[in-house]
């Protein structure tokens, strides 16, 4: 989606100022799609601004995930359709106070339309991204889900990038929004030696970004969307151009009922020579989805999506023999010692507050009444078109004015948990928790249900339906003995704008409003699917 549109809303800002891999333990049926055909979705989770690779037999997609950290988190593959969580390219917004909840919040901001890629000379991936409009940070792994660090920082924005490893070795990088630049680095990938721009949209087109970058028989293609709704193709015979502009799609019917048009994400080739091309669909309130489909070239060297009616394809059949890999839905009970990459905080967390061994313990971190402010409030994607989440606690060392609970979490908020007072403690159902559109709150939530709770562990559920579309609705719902639920409160209607950029997660909190030193342990979360 336009980085574009974003862009301005920083402006207007500063004008103004998953789920089972991993360590965790898991349990949840086999995903894998039959062997025959697949169906779009690949993955119905929210994975936006895809870059994807091929290293040997497996497969690489990295994402999006703005204020959330870690950041850029990379699933792995190796049919192209069975996704799971490998790690994240960036283990710390280290970006600057604000994505601390220091002097101010990091919203909407932080990592966006980055690259990914693999240098096979000496058998490390990179990983890149513009940040806050000013300067490109670029981080290195051997292995993806090993340790990422910073390699180097660039002082000029590469805005929505995407990086090329040329035959001889050589990295560019192709970048920028309507007018379109490639830079090439140094040996050692840490500085720039040469940019230049190489093209100019059309007016007719309007606003081309979100680039990657390949090379095929001999020929460099810049590969670019027109957000929301087209993709573009540049080819030409040199990284420096003169390039010259084909049309992918345009106004493409795609694959999800009441979603938006394929586009974006990246080309990709099978060992076995074919190339696939996946791209994601705009399904709000849920997020951006991946959906993939084949592509064949013309003879003289031009990518065309095989259609089925004119459309992408609702299914197709599989790329490669299908392998099962661990599944995004099923049980976490945090019996390591580090919690998996299913796992994203909002904004950083203070590493103080909270601990993972047989559980996670949350202590409160914030002393505040508003959620969008509390630090370790801990994040999960929502497995569509409609999945359950459900989060067992102990409530044993909560203190009076602590809040807990589990959260439809987005710019429009609701929540189901336990607010301890006078020294008893309450279930409740709080919406009404708002931002306007500089992201700054607007209302702190109301509380719309209540129930008496003498038990000191409680199940906390919120079913959500993520169809794409207006009047989506979460409903909440308790128990005291893990069996038998009670609804708590009216249900929430999703807010289904795309200007947050990311959907809706299940969020899990624990805050105070009084003073620190109170604590939950969160000792299961269940993500289930009808």
């Amino acid at each position: 989606m336009s980085r574009q549109r974003l862009r301005a809303l920083g402006a207007s800002v500063a004008a103004v100022l998953g789920l089972m891999a991993g360590p965790s333990a898991q349990a949840g049926a086999d995903d894998a799609q039959p062997a025959a055909n697949f169906t779009n979705p690949v993955l119905w989770q929210d994975f936006a601004d895809i870059d994807i690779l091929r290293v040997d037999d497996t497969y690489y997609y990295s994402a999006s995930t703005m204020h959330y950290s870690p950041g850029a988190p990379i699933l792995r593959s190796y049919d192209l359709v069975n996704w799971e969580f490998a790690g994240h390219s960036v283990p710390r917004l280290d970006f600057g106070a604000k994505y601390d909840m220091s002097g101010g919040r990091g919203y909407v901001r932080g990592i966006w339309a980055s690259f990914l890629n693999y240098r096979k000379s000496n058998k490390t991936f990179y990983w890149g991204g513009c940040i806050d409009f000013a300067r490109t940070y670029i981080h290195t792994a051997t292995a993806v889900d090993g340790q990422w660090s910073r390699h180097t920082t660039i002082n000029k924005c590469y805005y929505d990038a995407g990086m090329l490893v040329d035959d001889n070795d050589t990295m560019y990088i192709a970048y920028g929004n309507s007018n379109i630049s490639v830079a090439q680095l140094s040996p050692d990938g840490k500085t720039e030696v040469r940019s230049q721009q190489v093209f100019t949209t059309p007016q007719n087109i309007g606003t081309l970004e979100g680039a990657r970058f390949y090379k095929r028989n001999g020929n460099y293609y810049i590969f670019l969307t027109r957000p929301a709704n087209g993709q573009y193709i540049l080819k030409a015979s040199n990284p420096f151009g003169p390039y010259t502009l084909q049309q992918v799609l345009l106004d493409m019917p795609g694959p999800i009922a009441g979603g938006g048009v394929p586009h974006q994400g990246g080309l990709v080739q099978t060992q076995n020579g074919d190339w696939y091309y996946m791209a994601f669909v705009d399904s709000y309130p849920g997020g951006r989805v991946p959906v993939l489909a084949p592509i064949t070239w013309t003879s003289d060297g031009w990518p065309r999506i095989q259609t089925v009616n004119n459309a992408w394809g609702a299914s197709y059949p599989m790329p490669l023999p299908p392998r099962p890999v661990k599944p995004m839905t099923g049980v976490d009970t945090f019996s390591g010692t580090t919690l998996g990459p299913q796992w994203e905080w909002n904004h950083n967390p203070d590493t103080s507050k909270y601990s993972v061994n047989n559980g996670l313990r949350l202590q409160t971190a914030t002393v505040t009444n508003d959620l969008y402010s509390a630090r370790n409030t801990l994040t999960h994607r929502i497995q569509g078109p409609s999945s359950t989440g459900t989060v067992t606690l102990d409530l044993s060392s909560m203190r009076d004015g602590d809040r807990t609970g589990l959260a439809m979490l987005r710019d429009s908020s609701a929540w189901i948990g336990v607010k301890r007072d006078g020294g008893r403690n309450r279930v409740v159902m709080v919406n009404n928790l708002t931002m306007d559109n500089n992201w700054n709150t607007t209302g702190t939530g109301t509380e719309v249900a209540s129930a008496g709770l003498s038990a000191t562990r409680i199940w906390l559920r919120a079913n959500a339906d993520i169809r794409p579309g207006a009047g989506r609705q979460a409903r909440f719902s308790y128990s005291t003995d893990g069996v038998n639920f009670t609804p708590l409160g009216p249900a929430f209607t999703l807010k289904n704008a795309w200007q947050f950029f990311m959907g809706y997660r299940f969020g899990i909190f624990n805050h105070a409003t009084s003073s620190l030193g109170g604590a939950v342990t969160v000792q299961r979360f269940e993500l289930a699917t009808p």
